[in-house]
Parts: C-alpha cells; structure tokens; sequence
C-alpha cells in the first residue's frame, strides 16, 4: 500500500455514526417484533416470556433513533476520519484470525476443537507477529493449551468443545 492510500480516511466519523444508528436499531426492532411474538404484556401470572426483552429492544430503538439524529446534524465534527487504512489494517491483523479461530470451533459440519484451534491461534500470532522461533511456538502454545485443558477439564469440570485429537486420546 502507498503511503497516500494509508493516510485516506474510511468513511468519516459522521458516515459511521450513522451506520452504527442504523444497525443498532434495526437489531433493536428485531427484539420488539419477536418479543410481541412471544407476548410482552403482563399476563394473569406476572410478566410472559418477551416482557422485558420487548422493553429492552424499545430502549435500544430510541437510543438508536437520538444518536442517528446526532450525527445527522451538521457540524464539523462529523467530517473528521473515523479511521485510516493504517489503523483499519491493524485491526483487521486480529479480527480476521480471531474470526477464523471461532469458525474453527464453532463449525457445526467440522469442529477443530477449542484445544487444537488454540494450539493454532497461538502459533499464527507468535509467528505472524512476533517473528520466534517455532521451538519457542511450539513450548507455548501446546504448553498454554494443555495448562488450559488441566484448568477446566480436570480441575472445573468444565467440558469445553473437543477435536479429533482428543477423540483419539480418550478425552471425549
């Protein structure tokens, strides 16, 4: 990338703001138009099921609707960067194999496992980012990985998602 290209804006504050307002109140909407569904009056036993949720998505509408006429309003601080290509870049450094390590988890077709994804997350970053040597990748994440695995299988009991190493060790 140049570096002109690097110090151009992504859209401006007040183009962002905007899209924010919008996205929150249409999930907002979303909320009020199912809790109806599952009835948000008071019944004759108290409160039914979309009660309080139907009150929580009108509160995120509202909010929504007074910072969409916020940014609407002219003013100069609306036309400030919101980001540069830079910063965005940086950002994208982490959101896109963050993305990628909960997709390895959380696929319904094929799970890696949260222990084998970890194990691979951890190495990307230590080698993307922090350029070591793969014995010192290796003793990290597979140790941080398996002290992980004590922590919550052994010690709380907490079954978290397994792969097909574990399946072939025995930890199922």
């Amino acid at each position: 990338m140049d570096e002109a290209r690097q110090e151009k804006a992504v859209g401006s504050l007040r183009l962002w703001e905007i899209v924010a307002a919008l996205l929150f109140l249409a999930a907002g909407a979303l909320v009020v138009y199912d809790s109806r569904r599952l009835g948000s009056t008071w019944g004759s036993d108290g409160p039914e099921a979309g009660y309080f949720p139907f009150y929580i998505g009108v509160i995120i509408c509202i909010a929504s609707v007074i910072n969409l006429i916020s940014a609407l309003k002219p003013g100069a601080a609306g036309d400030k960067p919101f980001v540069t290509w830079e910063q965005l870049k940086m950002v994208l450094i982490v959101m896109v194999p963050y993305a990628v390590y909960v997709a390895l988890i959380a696929n319904p077709l094929y799970s890696l496992g949260i222990y084998e994804a970890s194990v691979i997350f951890i190495a990307v970053f230590m080698r993307y980012l922090g350029k070591y040597t793969w014995l010192k990748i290796g003793a990290v994440s597979v140790g941080t990985v398996a002290a992980f695995f004590v922590m919550f299988e052994i010690w709380f009991k907490v079954p978290l998602p397994k792969g097909p190493i574990e399946a072939l060790l025995g930890f199922q």
